[in-house]
């Protein structure tokens, strides 16, 4: 019974923690006419992102459309589409940075009308098909859970060496302008001594041509 009930409280747990790391909630935006508002999140290299958006009008005698534009953080176009009032998007990130997703109200709409945006972008675990993967390894319940967690552990794992790098990268760069600082206070100091050395040469010399020491 102790095993039983112990088990019972691990998968408890296990459903819990999945849940929590792997859900997502939907963004909702309200676009002004004439005017974008962009989303942006920070991605590593390699990892899944899936999104999907519609729009959401006010005024049900008219469907507004939208322009959207997905960016990579070296400005790449991932995604572009316009006269659209729902849609998706897929890549796997090729270069670490921050990603948008940038969405704006076309031009033929009518000035102060009410456009909503909802977005749910699903990045990484949260983006994997756990069904297609518990039916293709025959895997359910508690067997599936420890497989979501394994994952996130990994996921956690490979984030946490990215920002341990980012660390050192930021240390390094923090050295090297520490570094440039100092020489160029010194260099500055130099040649405000030899300014100031000669100017003291040149009065001395004006002083003594005038016979005034």
């Amino acid at each position: 019974m102790t095993t039983r009930t112990t088990a019972t409280a691990a998968a408890t747990i296990l459903l819990i923690v999945c849940s929590v790391v792997l859900t997502g909630e939907a963004i909702w935006m309200n676009l002004p006419f004439s005017d974008t508002k962009c989303v942006s999140e920070e991605i590593q290299n390699n990892v899944v992102v899936l999104g999907d958006y519609v729009v959401i009008s006010d005024d049900r005698s008219h469907s507004p459309t939208i322009s959207v534009k997905i960016t990579s953080p070296y400005g790449n176009n991932l995604h572009h589409g316009e006269n659209e009032t729902n849609g998706q998007f897929a890549f796997t990130t090729q270069e670490s940075g921050t990603y948008q997703a940038c969405f704006s109200v076309d031009g033929d709409e009518r000035e102060g009308s009410s456009v909503s945006v909802s977005l749910d972008w699903k990045i990484g675990i949260a983006a994997q098909d756990w069904d297609s993967v518990a039916r293709k390894e025959k895997i359910e319940g508690v067997e599936l859970e420890l497989r979501k967690l394994e994952q996130v552990v990994e996921a956690v794992h490979v984030h946490l060496l990215y920002l341990k790098n980012r660390e050192v990268d930021m240390r390094n760069l923090s050295e090297r302008t520490n570094s440039r600082v100092a020489w160029f206070s010194m260099i500055s100091l130099g040649l405000c001594i030899g300014v100031s050395s000669m100017q003291l040469w040149h009065l001395k010399r004006f002083f003594q041509k005038k016979k005034l020491i």
